[in-house]
């Protein structure tokens, strides 16, 4: 399995760079070759703001934290993009513990796979707290936990785990993508939800679903693997994705969950 995991990964990405800002040029390197990867980000982009249209209200900005490559702002540009990394296509630096929004200023937080690098989420969830209005939230796709992804995401990734029995919300990370533990959703949204609402009383998750283009991003390969599937055949993946929507809890690799500050 590891010597195919080899064979399937990009040419020349270096997981040494991971924790710098090197990490956002060869991701964007990878992203300009990989049209289908480019479709599978505008399907998450597209989610994203209709949940935020469905669930959220406000007047506030809408600001998305890990930005990377594959930015919010490429489809919807009056969302501000950021990362704990600098990048000159970002608007921001931000740590989600520490953000610099001024209380109440924001309607929408948009994370994509960034959550679960959080190292204490209990900080991110206190200042969701603080910085949202009433009503805004923010909306988080992760990894998720059927059988599917818990036997990919145990193996693909040599710089994070999979454990979802960790005892701990805080994940002992050596950087901000190194030691992450990618069944921190899981943890804190699922296993530990009486201990979410307890300590986070005036935030509640109002949506959570998974999402079902999981074909078209595993052929795709992401950011670090090959893409296994043209581009042009991807209207075959679509259909076979609504065919197997029934079966997504098993087949799902990643989930949607929407949180709501309700006062």
């Amino acid at each position: 399995m590891k010597s195919l995991i080899e064979k399937l990964k990009e040419k020349n990405f270096d997981s040494s760079t991971i924790d710098n800002e090197e990490r956002l040029s060869e991701h964007r390197r990878i992203l300009e070759n990989k049209p289908l990867t480019k479709a599978v980000f505008k399907e998450f982009h597209d989610q994203i703001d209709s949940l935020d249209k469905k669930y959220l209200s406000g007047q506030g900005i809408r600001v998305e934290l890990g930005a990377g490559v594959a930015a919010m702002k490429s489809s919807y540009p009056d969302v501000l993009s950021s990362d704990i990394v600098p990048s000159e296509e970002l608007d921001m630096v931000i740590d989600a513990g520490a953000m610099p929004m001024t209380d109440s200023s924001v309607r929408t937080v948009i994370g994509q796979n960034c959550f679960h690098h959080f190292p204490e989420p209990q900080k991110f969830l206190d200042e969701l707290d603080r910085v949202l209005e009433v009503g805004g939230g923010a909306i988080l796709i992760e990894p998720y936990y059927g059988p599917l992804s818990k036997f990919l995401y145990k193996r693909l990734f040599a710089t994070e785990g999979f454990d979802m029995d960790f005892p701990s919300w805080n994940t002992p990370s050596s950087g901000p993508m190194n030691g992450a533990n990618q069944a921190l959703s899981y943890i804190v949204f699922k296993r530990d939800f009486e201990k979410f609402s307890l300590n986070n009383q005036n935030l509640e998750i109002v949506h959570q679903r998974v999402c079902n283009n999981y074909l078209s991003y595993i052929l795709s390969g992401g950011l670090n693997f090959k893409q296994l599937w043209p581009a042009r055949l991807k209207w075959f993946l679509d259909v076979m994705q609504v065919i197997l929507t029934p079966v997504n809890h098993l087949f799902g690799v990643h989930h949607v969950i929407v949180i709501r500050k309700k006062k």
